[in-house]
């Protein structure tokens, strides 16, 4: 009798386990599988298990709350119904090789605060809807070839903290809707073909503590209004267009540790920058006379 009520007790359990996840959330993921060739990955899953025992799939009161799965030999495009998994706070698929689209179903992810996709081989222009993830924090797709414009809706993202999209192939300006980004950290654009001049917006983001946009085709003049983000310790424009003379309250960024400002047409006493900022630890730009002198001043160097 003890032993057929255990056997009964093990089935129950079993059967809790293959149910504690919806249907709907559990046909996202095989979908997932299937469209990135599961079968070759790293680490596959064995769909006749319990959800809760798949590699990288993290499990909670009955909901998929994380989605693990970096350097794991995805390959192809994400399906439409990754927007079932509306309960996701984590989403990293780090170094894989998904191509296409992140599609515009991402938008259902409310309570999504990680979205990392980083070296993979992604596309596509950004979809819009990108800027409905109301909780999301940090934004990885760097290492991508997204192609097109920075959707204006990325400054509906008010948590974030982390926008990283160097290295691709983004064009057009930036919008002037980032300076609605009040909890933004690091703006890591570098090295896409993003044009026009900074947004004057951009001091909004009084968070900012590090701007990185060189290797880009952005021109004009630096916008005086920089001179208001107080938190900036790195401010990194090299190889780009700007030309003029500096804001005269650059001085003013107290916390400014790196400030790489070579190749552009940057004109007045560079030199004496570093004179009336002490604090700097790197400091480059082309030399006055335009002579393509590189100078690299470091902190230890004092005399």
């Amino acid at each position: 009798m003890k032993t057929a009520k255990l056997t009964l007790l093990l089935c129950l359990t079993t059967l809790l386990s293959f149910g504690s996840v919806s249907t709907k959330e559990k046909q996202a993921l095989e979908d997932l599988y299937h469209a990135t060739n599961g079968e070759l990955w790293r680490t596959t899953w064995n769909l006749n298990t319990p959800v809760n025992e798949w590699h990288g799939v993290v499990v909670k009161d009955d909901k998929v709350v994380e989605l693990n799965l970096e350097f794991n030999n995805l390959k192809g495009e994400l399906p439409e119904s990754i927007g079932d998994l509306i309960h996701l706070r984590h989403i990293n698929l780090f170094r894989n090789q998904i191509t296409g689209a992140i599609p515009s179903t991402i938008k259902q992810l409310k309570s999504l605060v990680t979205l990392n996709m980083a070296f993979n081989m992604l596309n596509k222009e950004l979809p819009s809807e990108i800027g409905e993830l109301s909780s999301l924090r940090k934004l990885q797709l760097f290492m991508n070839s997204i192609e097109g414009e920075i959707p204006a809706a990325i400054g509906q993202l008010t948590h974030l903290s982390h926008l990283e999209l160097y290295s691709n192939q983004l064009s057009g300006e930036l919008p002037q809707t980032i300076g609605e980004l009040k909890n933004l950290k690091q703006l890591l654009l570098s090295s896409n073909k993003l044009s026009g001049t900074l947004p004057s917006e951009l001091a909004n983001a009084k968070n900012l503590q590090v701007i990185s946009v060189f290797d880009n085709n952005f021109f004009g003049m630096l916008p005086n209004t920089i001179c208001g983000l107080k938190n900036l310790e790195e401010l990194i424009i090299s190889n780009n267009a700007f030309y003029g003379n500096l804001p005269t309250d650059l001085a003013s960024l107290t916390n400014l540790k790196v400030l790489l400002i070579g190749n552009n047409n940057f004109e007045g006493e560079l030199a004496a920058i570093k004179k009336n900022m002490p604090n700097l630890k790197q400091f480059d730009f082309v030399d006055v006379n335009n002579q393509g002198t590189i100078v690299t001043l470091d902190a230890e160097d004092e005399n």
